[in-house]
């Protein structure tokens, strides 16, 4: 579940193409304006050779440009008006064009009278075409100027090869609209995420777990990095699609974990431990345990379970640590289990929600968590949430910890 407040009343001029992947912008536009946004669609004379304009203003409710002449001044007028351009398929003319300052056709001549930075582009081409020379030539001229790129990706592409050139999923599209639209708050700060769960294998097969999702890390990385921050997300096991533009580590186990946690923890201005990692880990057998072995009630089958490292613990011991906000997934809204943790481990805040609760534990959109902060010594403030969409709770959370943060200074 994804918070589009930011969207709300946001004029996006959305540039259209023709390239094969247009039919998936027309997605993009309803998308945009569902979240509240006003969407203005610009066609090149190509794009119209694939989508009929009549189709973009049933999806929008708005009025179709294509033409530099159809409406006077409408170059100015809509650059003017616009919160930020997209061009989503953007092909290799159309960047070739904007990087040599062509302007003979509408879209064209709105860019220049754009300001670079309020302009983000999404190329979709062939990847012979996207990785020739003068294609990545105007890309990073662009790139100089101030001009915001997101994608390609490498995948199949419309013509059945396979490559680098795969317009961008839409929702990294928006997110980096959203990221574009925001004030970066947190811009300059490395912000470090753990999410999700571990795996201690029992033998090569079988492991014991937990039911974490990753969504709660997942969604502070997404909003982190939205708001400016070099984020580094951690994560266990997870099915979640990563978010872009943070720098992504793949761990299995808790001792992988902590080794991640440890090389970047001493780099990073604040760390977010939302991830749940194992409390235990086991002998590993260095084979599958036959299950016929132990079949009845004379043997059954007995496990050493051996504590693992308390890895927050560890970073609280730094002598020159992060901020750091641990988290902790209880039966039980146990206050006072929360704030011991808070002052033995050497946490700035901890966040604390009842994973019984429902809509608010594990593998759900939702949560509601209680907020502990440290004051000074050992006072404490703790503020409740009501029940939230994870987004709006992580908004929440870095709000509190940035105040916090800054308070430290």
């Amino acid at each position: 579940m994804r918070n589009r407040g930011i969207l709300k009343n946001k004029k996006i001029l959305l540039g259209l193409t023709g390239s094969v992947a247009i039919y998936r912008s027309i997605e993009l536009a309803r998308r945009l304006s569902k979240a509240g946004a006003s969407v203005d669609v610009i066609l090149s004379e190509a794009a119209t050779k694939f989508i009929n304009p009549l189709l973009i203003e049933a999806v929008t409710g708005r009025r179709v440009y294509t033409d530099t002449f159809q409406y006077p001044m409408s170059h100015i007028e809509l650059a003017q008006d616009a919160s930020l351009m997209v061009v989503a398929p953007a092909t290799a003319n159309i960047i070739g064009k904007f990087s040599s300052g062509i302007a003979d056709d509408l879209l064209s001549t709105v860019f220049l009278a754009m300001s670079p930075r309020k302009v983000l582009i999404a190329p979709a081409m062939n990847w012979r075409m996207y990785e020739n020379p003068l294609v990545q030539k105007n890309i990073n001229r662009l790139k100089r100027q101030g001009v915001n790129f997101v994608g390609p990706e490498a995948g199949q592409l419309c013509c059945g090869e396979e490559g680098y050139g795969r317009l961008a999923e839409l929702e990294d599209i928006i997110d980096e609209i959203e990221r574009l639209l925001v004030d970066g708050d947190l811009k300059g700060l490395r912000v470090l995420v753990t999410a999700g769960p571990t795996r201690e294998y029992l033998d090569p097969v079988r492991f014991i777990s937990n039911k974490s999702s990753g969504k709660m890390g997942y969604a502070l990385a997404r909003v982190a990095r939205r708001r400016g921050a070099d984020v580094t997300l951690i994560s266990g096991p997870s099915i979640l699609k990563r978010p872009y533009g943070v720098r992504f580590i793949s761990v299995e186990t808790t001792a992988e974990m902590r080794v991640a946690v440890k090389n970047i923890a001493e780099n990073v201005d604040m760390i977010f431990m939302a991830s749940a990692p194992a409390d235990f880990t086991i002998k590993k057998a260095e084979e599958k345990i036959p299950r016929d072995q132990f079949s009845d009630e004379e043997n059954r089958l007995s496990l050493e379970f051996i504590p693992t490292a308390d890895i927050i613990g560890e970073i609280g011991r730094l002598p020159e640590k992060p901020f750091i906000v641990g988290f902790a997934a209880e039966t039980s809204l146990d206050i006072e289990r929360a704030k011991a943790k808070l002052l033995k481990k050497g946490l700035d805040m901890i966040i604390l929600n009842n994973i019984l609760e429902p809509g608010a534990g594990f593998e759900v959109d939702t949560n509601r968590v209680s907020i502990i902060e440290k004051v000074k010594d050992e006072e404490l403030l703790i503020q409740t949430t009501d029940l939230l969409p994870k987004e709006e709770i992580a908004s929440i959370i870095i709000d509190r910890a940035i105040k916090r943060f800054k308070w430290r200074f």
